[in-house]
């Protein structure tokens, strides 16, 4: 069967060497990094999220506005096919109380070494520091240690990551070889610049916990953090897309008080206590949700209550792109086939982070990339053998 070359070494590209290599193709993978998988490494380094487990209209969700070629490859390998995958590798899993999966050992290590061995296995070639520099007559060029390398496969898989991380590889500079075919980056999952006052300096590194942050139509419940650089972590990961286009950011700093208990908290006689100390005292605010009240409330209306419900926070806009956990932008759908192949270019498939998407962390990021190596690997068996 016609040779394949995979160029990215993540989730997605190994995924596209493992189903076509377990199909009878020779490939090769070829990666920029001394080492393949970094990305997925640091992803697991504090517990490899692999995906979630919920039914499969729940997890389709989490996709906004994901085109149906998307949608019917994480139809195709969703939640459940993950887990099996995992497992067919011989990592146990355990669900958590939110419903996402882990392996037991936490980490990303045991799985990438088995996922390589059953790769090695399956014949496939591994290139460390080949760094793809696009098209030269027709055949795919890489600057290597030992020279510029030209290669002429059957087929291609693209499968190169974002623009953020940039010392992990995901550098986003493939864009330049397909500009007619990508739309512009634009950071994902990623905290805001925010120009605390001095006061706020003492909280650097502290968690908000208890509240529920909103922008546009998303909520999240989770907890952020205070940085010296502004407002990151989870919680406000699972709203930034809002954010980042345009959505005014409050947080409910008290999401369990219904409005009239809060009212009627801050009503009570204050006597000889300090502002704060009440607010603490009636309200049971935290240093760190107080903190917050004070910096973004004052100077404080004579109603509270509605600020305490939802306390706009005044930011500069996403930190830097490259500190995103992922990028929107990329290759655009209408660019492709069904398949995720490159319409100008037969037989040159994408995959993975570099597909214009987007979508939550809490496992779907790693789902979305596993699924769509696996359908690009299959249109790239199906080209090989219909030629």
């Amino acid at each position: 069967m016609t040779g394949a070359v995979v160029i990215g070494a993540g989730p997605a590209g190994l995924m596209a060497a493992d189903v076509m290599s377990a199909a009878g193709m020779a490939v090769t993978v070829a990666d920029a990094m001394p080492s393949f998988g970094r990305k997925f490494l640091m992803a697991g380094k504090s517990g490899l999220n692999l995906t979630k487990n919920e039914p499969l209209a729940v997890a389709l969700a989490a996709y906004p506005s994901a085109p149906p070629a998307l949608r019917d490859a994480i139809s195709d390998f969703g939640p459940m096919e993950v887990m099996g995958w995992a497992e067919g590798l011989g990592q146990e899993l355990f669900t958590g109380s939110t419903g996402r999966v882990f392996p037991t050992v936490m980490k990303a290590s045991p799985l990438l070494r088995a996922w390589l061995a059953r790769l090695d296995a399956q014949g496939v070639i591994r290139r460390t520091r080949w760094r793809w520099q696009g098209w030269q007559e027709g055949a795919v060029s890489f600057a290597t240690p030992d020279g510029v390398v030209q290669v002429k496969p059957g087929v291609t898989v693209l499968a190169m990551g974002g623009a953020s991380w940039a010392r992990l590889g995901s550098d986003g500079r493939w864009a330049d070889h397909m500009r007619n075919a990508v739309s512009p980056f634009a950071p994902a999952n990623m905290g805001f610049v925010v120009s605390w006052s001095d006061h706020m300096r003492r909280f650097f590194g502290h968690p908000i916990k208890s509240i529920a942050l909103h922008a546009g139509d998303l909520t999240s419940r989770g907890e952020c953090i205070i940085s010296e650089k502004g407002l990151e972590g989870g919680g406000i990961y699972a709203v930034s897309r809002a954010v980042r286009d345009g959505a005014p950011l409050t947080v409910d700093l008290l999401p369990d008080w219904p409005m009239d208990r809060v009212v009627a908290a801050l009503q009570r006689s204050r006597g000889k206590a300090s502002l704060s100390n009440h607010l603490r005292r009636v309200l049971r605010l935290d240093p760190a949700r107080l903190a917050l009240l004070s910096e973004f409330g004052r100077p404080f209306p004579n109603d509270l209550g509605p600020l305490v419900k939802a306390l706009p926070i005044r930011h500069a806009g996403p930190l830097p792109i490259d500190q995103a956990i992922s990028t929107a932008g990329g290759v655009r759908f209408d660019a492709l086939t069904d398949d995720f192949m490159l319409r100008d270019l037969p037989g040159v498939f994408c995959a993975g982070e570099m597909l214009d998407w987007e979508a939550p962390t809490g496992g779907y990021l790693l789902t979305g990339c596993l699924a769509t190596g696996r359908v690009a690997a299959l249109g790239a068996i199906r080209y090989a053998t219909d030629r």
